[in-house]
């Protein structure tokens, strides 16, 4: 299934999408005594596969009753509050590559750019550590700026710079604690599509201290999601899906997420030694390699609109706000 939540006029609902397109309201279709598991897209979540039997059978049920065009309704995050992110550094070519432009970027504001560029190359300080190839890096992210598809993202004061990422994530749907990358795939409840919008002077700023990013990624609206969820049935295998980027309907990038380093069930079974793990909590993939205007030397400018499209989830669309003094 592929699960929204929505605004129409009446607040948040939840819903799901079904075969003509539309959204079906699940609660306001549900019988009584499945109102309340369907009621929000947490509870669904928790509810565990009763919640989603449900709500299996309140789509199979639909004859277009509690029933909305999607033109006429307002897309919110699918999850309109994680419980938590964590989004990883997992695809080796984006971080390659952005490597590389931060050396370019350093040696441009040196008297010898070229000089200064080789020898930032050949002292080894820009290369990505061993330990990236044998634990899954992350940091966390703001659960409560996140922003739906269609929505527009607030463009933040402190930044000149703003910049886009490619990602999708995974969404846990069991609580656990230490569990095994064998078992790891089953507390996934599914996937969505995630642009970890970035102020990217900002950033650069934050890292000086190596303390991972701060201001470069909090400020409201900065994590998009969506368009929905599409839960783990119907999309097993995600180790080699199509990822694209484009602006404006301009193609920036394609990846495909068969160049993540470690796999969703690695890193939850990572995150989860000593520390559980709980319905909502949020895993970002990272950005996959091309997948950024830092990679790709194209930035973002007021008005712009990016989408996101991954194979089998579908595409995430935002435009960008008006810079504000």
């Amino acid at each position: 299934m592929k699960l929204v939540t929505f605004d129409a006029g009446e607040g948040p609902r939840t819903g799901a999408i079904i075969d003509d397109g539309s959204i079906v309201d699940l609660a306001a279709a549900a019988p009584e005594a499945s109102r309340t598991m369907v009621s929000t897209m947490l509870a669904l979540i928790e509810g565990g596969e009763p919640a989603l039997d449900a709500a299996r059978e309140i789509v199979a049920r639909s004859r277009g009753d509690h029933g909305y065009d999607p033109a006429y309704v307002r897309y919110l995050p699918p999850l309109p509050v994680p419980n938590s992110i964590r989004d990883f550094a997992n695809f080796e070519l984006h971080c390659l590559q952005a490597l590389e432009a931060s050396m370019r970027m350093r040696a441009a504001t040196q008297p010898d750019p070229e000089a200064a560029y080789a020898g930032f190359k050949a002292s080894g300080a820009y290369d990505l550590p061993a330990s990236w190839y044998q634990r899954p890096y992350y940091f966390k992210g703001n659960r409560m700026t996140c922003s739906g598809h269609e929505s527009v993202i607030q463009w933040p004061r402190f930044s000149g710079t703003m910049d886009y990422e490619l990602e999708f994530a995974a969404v846990i749907g069991k609580r656990g604690a230490d569990i095994a990358e064998a078992d790891a795939d089953a507390h996934i409840f599914g996937y969505m599509i995630y642009n970890d919008f970035s102020a990217r002077d900002e950033q650069v700023r934050d890292q000086q201290f190596r303390m991972g990013p701060s201001k470069g990624k909090d400020f409201d609206t900065g994590n998009a999601m969506g368009p929905w969820i599409v839960t783990r049935d119907e999309l097993p295998d995600v180790s080699n899906l199509a990822m694209t980027s484009r602006i404006n309907g301009e193609v920036q990038g394609r990846s495909n997420s068969s160049g993540m380093q470690f796999s969703f069930a690695q890193c939850i079974a990572f995150v989860s030694r000593d520390e559980t793990l709980y319905p909502g909590d949020v895993f970002g993939s990272g950005t996959a390699g091309n997948g950024c205007g830092f990679e790709t030397g194209r930035y973002l400018e007021p008005g712009d609109v990016i989408e996101l499209e991954v194979e089998g989830i579908g595409v995430l669309r935002n435009r960008i706000g008006e810079r504000r003094s």
